[in-house]
């Protein structure tokens, strides 16, 4: 599976910049290529889907944070730590997708999600998979997690 094979779109994040009603923010990632690895990515050893607390969203920056930083998006299998997809994006436009997150988290209950991921394989209709996620980890380029950036639930320690 290459980066290429990936599409990112997100949903309900302007209102952030416009100081709008909250709404919860999602974000869709279509696949476009052939789909029985990343169905045996997404599956755990039972042969059943990974649920949304077997993984994890996370953005390594590529460069020192800046205008124009690049980034790599990556869900991971949190009992594994293989990579299920790794996707390139601009970095502010996804830390602006966790402000919008953040943001909406502040009125959602303790057990909601603060976004919702998508995954959708290539010819299908409706999403492979579907997660309500809590936390979207950010890194630097040196692997040093950067927690003012991050999405990280009060309570939760890493």
């Amino acid at each position: 599976m290459r980066r290429e094979d990936f599409t990112l779109n997100v949903t309900n994040i302007d209102w952030v910049e416009t100081d709008g009603e909250p709404r919860k923010p999602a974000v869709s990632i279509d696949f476009t290529g052939p789909s029985t690895m990343l169905r045996e990515r997404l599956t755990g050893p039972e042969g059943d889907l990974l649920d949304a607390d077997e993984t994890d969203v996370a953005l390594r920056l590529q460069e020192p944070l800046g205008n124009d930083t690049a980034g790599v998006v990556s869900v991971t299998n949190r009992i594994t730590g293989e990579f299920i997809l790794e996707l390139n994006e601009d970095a502010d436009d996804v830390l602006k997708f966790i402000r919008a997150a953040r943001g909406y988290g502040e009125d959602a209950t303790e057990d909601e999600g603060r976004y919702t991921v998508e995954i959708t394989l290539e010819g299908d209709d409706e999403p492979f998979v579907t997660y309500d996620k809590r936390t979207f980890l950010v890194y630097d380029d040196e692997g040093s997690l950067l927690r003012q950036h991050s999405l990280i639930p009060s309570g939760v320690e890493l």
